[in-house]
């Protein structure tokens, strides 16, 4: 069925006698950025240890992000996000999740991430193509 409209909330919202159970029927709780990492290591059948070494991040520093006790960098993100396969809306969740502004079509560095994102590129790629336009890498 697909998650609702926002048009379709904001009419639930404004059409309800209780605030208490809109919140209640739409927990408006976003999981934090370990939550859901750790919720797509399980949908997609994923090894922390594997996404970490394949994002090229320190193995401390990895497990830090999945426990939530580390907060990352954008760029770390994205790293996670190429190492994991994610969509663009994955990426962009993880991000907004991780307290890191979504990806930007009009911003000509992350119109190569999405781009490279969206063809299922890997990480060295992604990087590759970076530099070749002289955008700053991920890592």
């Amino acid at each position: 069925m697909g998650e609702p409209l926002t048009e379709e909330l904001l009419d639930e919202l404004l059409s309800t006698s209780s605030i208490d159970d809109y919140l209640e029927a739409h927990d408006p709780h976003s999981p934090s950025l370990a939550e859901y990492l750790r919720q797509l290591l399980a949908e997609k059948g994923l090894e922390r240890s594997r996404v970490v070494r394949m994002a090229n991040l320190n193995d401390t520093f990895g497990y830090q992000i999945f426990q939530g006790t580390r907060r990352p960098s954008r760029d770390k993100i994205l790293q996670i996000a190429f190492a994991m396969a994610l969509s663009l809306r994955e990426t962009n969740r993880a991000l907004t999740a991780g307290g890191a502004s979504e990806l930007y079509c009009k911003d000509r560095r992350d119109a190569i991430i999405i781009f490279c994102l969206d063809r299922g590129c890997s990480l060295q790629k992604v990087n590759e193509e970076l530099y070749r336009f002289g955008e700053q890498t991920i890592c």
